[in-house]
């Protein structure tokens, strides 16, 4: 063997596990998803452990990134989104190192992630504050990520009645009529968002409106009830009314720091003179015990979400250990090199 026949054999030797979007949907099981980030939301998280995100901008289309050492012990990394509201295209990937090695473990096509680790870490939420029995919901949004938080909610609670509402009565009859048939749900399709939270347990708000105008208004809430609330992200979003943050005896946030100063709602209820801040306390508190997800039953509870790289990373590395167990990856015949330094 020669040394070009050497060097060949010794870059074959070196391989990445690489889990695609197909194998995701075939890997991604949500009572999975939600099991883990109940326990890593309920070990020990520093701050430094999720760092902000950074954003690079160019003209029409932007590079993100989210990075965080998951408390497991095992991995961390970093979920990379390249996006262009220009053509509208985005891809999505998430790295993953291993803690002990710094070797490259893995690369994760990250494009059904988002939505997972979303739904399933409101699903988090919504046991930490109502922990049993059978949920009464009722949704706000037909889209994708309604569908998903309420699949996640049916994986693992038991829904005794259900609504739903969107603007479009076509849109809410095809996401009604979707879940009698993936789970026998008899979902009623109502005319307005005030009826489909009337006497429930559980809103989810996973719409907003295109002006950007609240969805969900703190005159419609009754005592005891719980809010996911995931669509409003960016400062010039909205989703909840200033009466909604103000009714609320308690505000969760997967990332208290960007939900205050980031969200159209908190920023907006701020200035008209709600403390948010005040009564705003971390998802990891919650579950970890720390704080109490509410003092009575009656105590209406906001669970505000941006996202994290916490969720990306943890859902990344249990999809990770499935497909490792179940062969459920494709290895690329390249690494990166580690070094001692």
């Amino acid at each position: 063997m020669d040394v070009a026949d050497s060097l060949n054999t010794e870059k074959l030797e070196v391989s990445t596990p690489f889990i695609r979007d197909a194998d995701i949907a075939e890997l991604a099981k949500w009572p999975k998803v939600i099991a883990a980030l109940t326990e890593a939301y309920g070990k020990p998280i520093k701050d430094v452990m999720v760092p902000p995100r950074i954003m690079a901008r160019g003209e029409g289309f932007w590079l993100r990134s989210l990075c965080a050492v998951s408390p497991s012990g095992e991995y961390m990394g970093c979920k990379l989104i390249a996006a262009s509201p220009k053509i509208r295209r985005a891809s999505y990937l998430i790295s993953l190192f291993d803690q002990r090695t710094m070797e490259l473990a893995a690369l994760v096509d990250g494009n059904r992630i988002t939505d997972l680790r979303t739904a399933a870490t409101a699903v988090v939420a919504a046991n930490a504050v109502i922990p049993e029995g059978a949920l009464r919901v009722g949704v706000i949004g037909s889209g994708s990520v309604a569908k998903s938080m309420l699949t996640a909610l049916l994986s693992v609670r038991e829904v005794s009645l259900a609504r739903v509402f969107s603007p479009t009565p076509a849109s809410r009859a095809r996401f009604a009529a979707s879940f009698l048939e993936s789970n026998g749900l008899l979902l009623e399709a109502v005319d307005s968002a005030q009826a489909a939270i009337d006497g429930v347990d559980v809103v989810v708000c996973a719409a907003r409106s295109r002006d950007e105008s609240p969805v969900l208004l703190g005159d419609w809430l009754q005592p005891g009830m719980v809010v996911l609330s995931v669509g409003s992200t960016l400062p010039e979003q909205r989703e909840v009314d200033s009466s909604a943050m103000a009714r609320a005896d308690l505000i969760i946030a997967d990332m208290p720091e960007e939900v205050l100063h980031e969200t159209g709602d908190a920023l907006v209820a701020t200035r008209d003179g709600v403390d948010v801040a005040g009564k705003t306390v971390s998802l990891a508190d919650v579950v970890s015990g720390q704080k109490p997800a509410r003092r009575s039953p009656d105590d209406i509870v906001i669970y505000k979400s941006v996202g994290t790289a916490l969720q990306d990373v943890v859902t990344a590395e249990m999809l990770l250990r499935e497909a490792l167990s179940s062969n459920r990856y494709q290895l690329i015949p390249a690494g990166v090199v580690t070094i001692d330094r």
